[in-house]
């Protein structure tokens, strides 16, 4: 009987934590929405003109162990294939303070343009973000072929961006 209780227990948490995760998760989007944001350097870009290129875009936060430990692996990325068409942009979370941001930037010698999105439009253009890390991968012709919160799998990301930098050469 208490195996009974047991199994059921831990389905009803794995349920649960599964609507939890659902709930928060990002809605969805199909393709790149057409916003214009602004990095820390103060250049605008307007997401739809990177149109052409891959562009993954990132959310993050600074209070995110999962986020600060992937920043690494997507400078790697950037500096190795920028060069070739890649784009990446950071969007720091409504709730993180600009100071922290800057800081954080220059501390982990970020070579991708970093935005701060302070009223959180972009969040909501991107199917509400609410977790990080939330990153969208978005093909050169502006459809969204990849959307996950969580870390990221590095090498499918790389082999996913290599192809469509293949594809557009």
């Amino acid at each position: 009987m208490r195996l009974k209780h047991l199994i059921a227990s831990v389905l009803a948490l794995a349920l649960i934590g599964g609507m939890v995760s659902l709930w928060l998760a990002p809605t969805g989007i199909a393709r790149v929405p057409d916003i214009t944001v602004t990095t820390l350097q103060g250049d605008e870009l307007q997401l739809t003109d990177l149109q052409g290129q891959p562009l993954l875009v990132t959310f993050w936060a600074s209070t995110c162990a999962s986020c600060i430990r992937e920043m690494p692996h997507l400078a790697a990325l950037y500096n190795e294939l920028s060069p070739q068409g890649l784009e990446i942009i950071g969007i720091a979370m409504a709730y993180d303070p600009p100071n922290r941001v800057m800081e954080l930037s220059r501390a982990k010698q970020i070579p991708y343009p970093l935005v701060l999105d302070i009223d959180s439009k972009a969040a909501n253009k991107f199917g509400d973000v609410s977790v990080t890390p939330s990153t969208f991968l978005i093909a050169p012709d502006g459809q969204v072929v990849l959307q996950q919160t969580g870390t990221l799998d590095m090498d499918k990301i790389r082999a996913l961006v290599l192809n469509m930098l293949n594809r557009t050469t």
